[in-house]
């Protein structure tokens, strides 16, 4: 696998499918560029999942978070770019992006999306 940052996010068959069950993952080392300023937005992102028929593959999703670091995005942007490119890949039952950016002119910013299967 390559170590090029990428938008492709790897589905790997779920394991148990017959399941539900949630798969959390954090990246506490997110960067992504203010699009006013120019300056770099530090924030962990949590993912927290009902897989469907597939489970993500991590290095690729360290991949495609790392794909963001020279762009510019509002938190609110990059946040739900983040669930539609997930949703669109793994096809989750249920997931919960959470994007908790660091301080900021003394403000922090924490986004939620969420999409379940159906709605």
């Amino acid at each position: 696998m390559s170590t090029i940052p990428s938008r492709v996010l790897e589905p790997v068959p779920n394991p148990h499918p017959d399941r539900e069950y949630e798969v959390e993952i954090e990246s506490p080392e997110f960067t992504a560029l203010c699009p006013v300023t120019g300056q770099p937005d530090f924030a962990t992102i949590t993912f927290k999942y009902i897989p469907g028929p597939y489970i993500v593959e991590l290095k690729s999703l360290k991949l495609y978070l790392w794909s963001f670091r020279d762009e510019g995005h509002f938190h609110e942007d990059v946040t739900n770019t983040i669930l539609k490119d997930f949703v669109e890949f793994i096809k989750p039952r249920k997931l919960q992006v959470t994007g908790k950016f660091n301080v900021r002119g003394g403000i922090y910013t924490t986004v939620r999306a969420e999409y379940e299967e159906g709605q």
